[in-house]
């Protein structure tokens, strides 16, 4: 009966982390296509994933981690929610990546591969569903510029 609970928390905290990344290429998407509005529409659903207790389910050693960049996720994503100047918005976004990535990094629970990709005109990272390149930093000017800088791996 424990190894089934445990079972069951685990089985909910890589939904929540997987709802949070897929709120978060909704956001990242709307960038690359160059809508400050659609980004500013994921990022009000990201803000509301943040907010719902993705913690459930997570060892203590998880839950570190991600007690460690919650609120910086939660800061950026509700700013960019909060407007839609797609320059501000990539502002926060370079930070949101970052902070998201050590997230899925250190917890490792993540179903899907994530692509890391790097931009070196804005010198930041992003992170994408696909290994092909399309800049949420540069849509407009430099839509394929950058390249994948690591992966994480798929948990099953």
């Amino acid at each position: 009966m424990i190894a089934l609970c445990v079972s069951v928390l685990a089985v909910k905290a890589q939904n929540n982390i997987d709802v949070i990344t897929k709120d978060y290429y909704g956001v990242k998407n709307a960038l690359a296509n160059g809508h400050g509005n659609d980004a500013q529409a994921n990022a009000k659903i990201l803000f509301a994933a943040l907010s719902d207790h993705p913690e459930q389910g997570l060892n203590p050693d998880q839950q570190k981690i991600l007690d460690t960049y919650l609120d910086k996720l939660k800061f950026d994503s509700r700013h960019m929610s909060e407007t839609n100047a797609i320059e501000h918005q990539r502002e926060h976004f370079a930070s949101l990546s970052k902070n998201l990535y050590e997230v899925l990094k250190g917890l490792k629970i993540n179903t899907a591969i994530v692509y890391v990709q790097y931009c070196p005109m804005k010198k930041a990272y992003w992170l994408s569903e696909s290994a092909a390149i399309k800049n949420p930093y540069y849509s407009d000017t430099m839509p394929t510029c950058g390249k994948t800088a690591a992966t994480l791996a798929a948990i099953k």
